[in-house]
């Protein structure tokens, strides 16, 4: 057989022009099915990569819809939240959250803004952290003392020689007014919340004594026990809700980790379509493999007649145009790889991705290369095989 693979790549350097035609077929398939799952990869990466701090073990509960007139509906509240906690599993916290809005003043200074109030321990669970001062601490949430938490843009606005820790502001909603002691500032961070520089946040406690002692939430929070059960928690809440009420979406769940998966799947689904658009370009290059290595057992009729004369059997010449038409096609493969890998990269790099190569995808666009090769060049080797050596032999 290496006999054979030496005497193909001579017959490649004497027929350039036929040779890279052959590959071209193979290269172009291999190449587009290496780019299509690179880049496919590489956005699923890079997808997951921009979401990595944006609280991939959180779900996010809201009201849904109400499908009937007196059907039974969910209150965001602290019985249903107990509820969630003791009939769903791996569950390690829940919040309620309560959202106001208002102006926020000190002195001449003012920001329109959305003030939340959040339960102890909110702010750690959504991987926000502060910048200056302290967090929202048990004693403030139970006792409801009016502490506030801002982010950076409206510390920036209310007071711009900074200094803004112990500062009482004025929360102005609807006419009504409640003062605040600037307690931290928030680091500037994009969560599953939103931007923390915008956002602000006081105890709970405040809320239900000063606004509304059984207030219904604006939404509830879930921290999984780690990101892996988000999904698992997502559709178990979904379940539980449409038992609750006998109609479904009767909750809005939104889980960045199953966002992701559905990203994944989709990406998944039009690199599968995309890589059997390409594989095309590779059974195509096969029938041309096919197609040349049929003139080529034409042109080469003698020298089939001269071997055979000294003795080559027919699975000798089998082997030889087997082993030629192989070496086209995984040659063809291995150019295709590092083509594909070439531009992929170059691609990856312009659109500032994270490169995320699937081994597994070449490995397998090396093999399918081979087996082209075979496929496609058995019927010229097996006539090859077949020639009479009298017949071969006379051939001009």
């Amino acid at each position: 057989m290496l006999e054979d693979f030496q005497y193909a790549l001579k017959g490649f350097k004497h027929n350039k022009i036929r040779t890279f035609l052959s590959l071209l077929g193979v290269i172009i398939g291999v190449t587009s099915v290496i780019i299509i799952t690179t880049i496919g990869q590489s956005a699923t990466a890079n997808i997951k990569s921009s979401f990595g701090s944006l609280g991939l073990d959180l779900i996010q509960v809201s009201s849904g819809f109400r499908y009937r007139r007196g059907g039974n509906s969910i209150t965001l509240n602290e019985a249903f939240k107990e509820k969630v906690f003791n009939n769903i599993d791996n569950i390690q916290e829940i919040f309620l959250t309560y959202n106001s809005s208002g102006t926020l003043s000190y002195g001449d200074n003012s920001s329109n803004c959305s003030v939340t109030a959040i339960e102890s321990g909110y702010i750690e669970a959504n991987s926000l952290e502060i910048e200056t001062g302290e967090s929202i601490s048990i004693t403030d949430d139970v006792e409801g003392l009016q502490k506030i938490i801002i982010g950076s843009e409206i510390a920036t606005i209310l007071f711009p020689e900074g200094d803004a820790i112990g500062k009482l502001v004025t929360f102005d909603m609807n006419g009504v007014q409640f003062g605040f002691r600037v307690k931290g500032i928030l680091a500037d961070k994009d969560t599953m919340l939103g931007q923390s520089k915008t956002t602000c946040f006081v105890p709970s406690g405040f809320y239900k004594k000063k606004i509304n002692p059984n207030p219904t939430a604006s939404q509830m929070v879930i921290k999984a026990l780690s990101e892996d059960y988000a999904s698992k928690i997502a559709e178990d809440l979904e379940t539980y809700a449409t038992a609750l009420t006998g109609a479904e979406k009767s909750l809005s769940i939104t889980s960045m980790t199953t966002m992701i998966e559905k990203t994944e799947e989709t990406l998944g689904t039009v690199a599968l379509l995309l890589s059997a658009i390409a594989g095309i370009s590779l059974l195509v290059g096969g029938i041309g493999i096919m197609n040349i290595m049929i003139v080529t057992v034409t042109e080469r009729k003698k020298e089939i007649g001269i071997r055979k004369a000294l003795g080559a059997s027919p699975r000798d010449i089998k082997m030889q145009f087997l082993v030629e038409s192989a070496t086209i096609s995984v040659t063809g493969g291995v150019l295709g790889i590092i083509f594909g890998i070439i531009i992929s990269i170059i691609a990856v790099l312009i659109l500032d991705w994270t490169f995320a190569l699937n081994l597994g995808v070449c490995f397998g666009a090396f093999l399918f290369s081979a087996v082209v090769g075979i496929f496609f060049g058995y019927n010229p080797a097996s006539r090859a095989a077949k020639l009479d050596p009298v017949e071969a032999l006379s051939a001009e």
